[in-house]
């Protein structure tokens, strides 16, 4: 019979107390935390927002290209925003769909991959916005995968505008996923309203410069699939938002602003 000091067990097996299934401590990283970033508007109001701690598919930061967006709603509100229903296509911590809720859209659908933490991390902004947001307005919130069935974020329109589509699409450094670009051009098919005024703002930085080609395809591609495109805008930023990144450091910085529209012949 073995001793209350000896280390076996009554089955004769060793038994160091120990679970050797267990990893040891500190064996994994740790999660990293999820931060906030700020963005102030032009009547000096800040937005909050949660970014993602840590993400696959980059929901973790606040990207140049959705900075400039809101800043261009901002500048641009009452062409833009103003009484109109919008759908941001990619939102990550959704920015842009805040500023166009906050400067009197009519409905705002933020919408990005249907992944819990993305999904739940726009549904905690949109919270944190609300004070920001005036009556009337209406800021929704959905899982979204682009070229995929509309119907959902179709039904957050009001009933006399479901039917019509949505009068700005905001698509923030979506452009830089190559294989997607048919899926980008089907969603906008299938969203944005067939009227002269309404408008797909598709905005993004070339992180990658040397695949700046195949990037500015989507434009092309937009013509020949009933689109109008307008180049409106340059502008540089003062840092590269990946600094160690290789490549041609002042394409890293320039964020640049299209608006599309659907071609004449098509309305």
């Amino acid at each position: 019979m073995a001793s209350q000091d000896n280390p076996a067990n009554h089955d004769g097996l060793f038994d160091s107390g120990v679970n050797i299934f267990q990893d040891p401590e500190g064996f994994y990283p740790e999660d990293k935390q999820p931060t906030f970033a700020e963005h102030h508007m032009i009547s000096g109001e800040t937005i909050r927002v949660r970014l993602v701690g840590s993400h696959p598919l980059y929901g973790d930061m606040l990207w140049n290209a959705g900075r400039i967006s809101a800043e261009y709603l901002d500048q641009h509100a009452a062409r833009l925003v103003r009484d109109k229903n919008i759908l941001e296509i990619g939102a990550a911590a959704g920015v842009p769909s805040i500023i166009a809720a906050a400067k009197g859209a009519r409905t705002v659908v933020m919408t990005d991959y249907y992944d819990p933490d993305l999904v739940n991390n726009m549904r905690y902004n949109a919270e944190l916005a609300a004070p920001l947001i005036p009556q009337g307005s209406h800021l929704h919130v959905a899982g979204y995968k682009w070229g995929a069935d509309t119907e959902e974020i179709m039904s957050f329109l009001p009933d006399d505008s479901r039917a019509a589509g949505f009068d700005t699409l905001i698509m923030a450094d979506v452009v830089y996923s190559h294989r997607e670009h048919p899926n980008l051009i089907k969603t906008m098919q299938q969203t944005l309203k067939k009227t002269a005024e309404a408008v797909a703002l598709v905005i993004f930085t070339p992180y990658q410069p040397w695949l700046l080609s195949k990037t500015e395809k989507f434009f092309p591609l937009a013509e020949e699939s009933g689109f109008t495109v307008t180049k409106v805008f340059e502008k540089v930023m003062d840092d590269v938002l990946f600094e160690n990144d290789p490549g041609d450091e002042l394409l890293r910085r320039t964020v640049f602003g299209y608006e599309i529209r659907w071609a004449e012949k098509n309305l």
